[in-house]
């Protein structure tokens, strides 16, 4: 550990990069500097709330800090995140990365040529489960993922949250790049059936992921359920692993000779996901450590949702 305190920054402070502002503010490691957000008013009000300073343009919080928290609209990531990272600062950008895969792929190489971190906002790699999933789940053979959400409501003078992209890039993107991380074999084949319901573009979708080393993934997203939920199941060779990640809990199943199956809680420490993203993002900043989740895991997982992107439109199956 080190205890160089890191200057740090929020970019866009709405509904969740105000959570970006109040955890920096508590960290011991990193000094909350500023916020900026295009509502001036707005970010006055955040930096009153954190006791810090509301700048007014981009480019003057940019030269007072080291890192940042990019929470900005989608369609804004790569704009936001290219400017910054030629100054030479640390990006937590939120997922998805960039809007487009050519934006991932030439905002990674920014980051890569100015030597700079650039992490992405995968918060399911940092909740508590994550830890029993990536120790008992080595070699998974089957798994299946459901992320469910109410439709997301209006807010003044802006699209409700999160609709301006579709539910493949809203939600599915997280269960995505989870699989891929523990998968770790080259995509075979894909299958997917997505419609709008409520948007312009796909509200609910399910996807079956096979990979070359035999594992399957059935993924299932929706933005317009009347329940939230959050959970993952995922099978290995001697066992059935269920977890929760709403409620960091779960349970697993294994093989016993006496009784056939038996059924244990999984021990979980819990913790706010997000507290433990902005932690470990300050410590590689202080530490020039490689991201959990890094731009080049981010843009992987963006490449993979837009081919399902692609595939609902056209109603094939396509190989990666």
């Amino acid at each position: 550990m080190t205890n160089e305190t890191i200057k740090v920054g929020v970019v866009g402070v709405g509904s969740l990069g105000v959570n970006h502002a109040r955890i920096y503010a508590e960290l011991d490691n990193a000094e909350l500097v500023g916020v900026f957000d295009s509502n001036m008013q707005h970010a006055r009000d955040v930096a009153a709330k954190y006791g810090t300073t509301a700048f007014e343009t981009l480019a003057d919080l940019t030269a007072a800090i080291d890192a940042a928290s990019v929470v900005v609209p989608t369609h804004l990531h790569f704009d936001v995140a290219s400017q910054m990272i030629r100054e030479g600062k640390h990006l937590l950008v939120e997922k998805p990365i960039t809007a487009t895969t050519s934006e991932a792929e030439e905002l990674v190489r920014m980051a890569q040529g100015k030597n700079v971190i650039l992490q992405v906002g995968h918060i399911e790699r940092f909740n508590p489960v994550m830890e029993y999933l990536e120790r008992e789940a080595r070699n998974p053979r089957f798994i299946e993922a459901h992320r469910l959400a109410p439709y997301p409501p209006p807010r003044e003078g802006f699209s409700p949250r999160g609709t301006e992209v579709n539910v493949m890039l809203d939600l599915m993107i997280h269960d995505i790049e989870v699989i891929l991380h523990l998968v770790r074999s080259p995509l075979k084949e894909i299958r997917a059936v997505g419609v709008p319901v409520l948007s312009q573009s796909e509200d609910i979708a399910n996807v079956r992921f096979e990979f070359a080393n035999g594992c399957v993934a059935n993924v299932t997203a929706s933005r317009i359920s009347p329940e939230r939920m959050r959970k993952i199941r995922v099978f290995v060779d001697d066992a059935y692993i269920s977890l929760d990640y709403q409620k960091q809990a779960g349970e697993v199943f294994k093989k016993d000779g006496a009784v056939g199956i038996a059924r244990q809680d999984v021990p979980i420490e819990k913790g706010e996901p997000l507290a433990n993203e902005l932690r470990s993002f300050v410590q590689c900043v202080a530490t020039h450590d490689d991201p959990k989740v890094s731009g080049e895991h981010a843009a992987e997982a963006l490449k993979i949702a837009a081919q399902v992107t692609q595939l609902m439109r056209k109603h094939r199956t396509v190989s990666p």
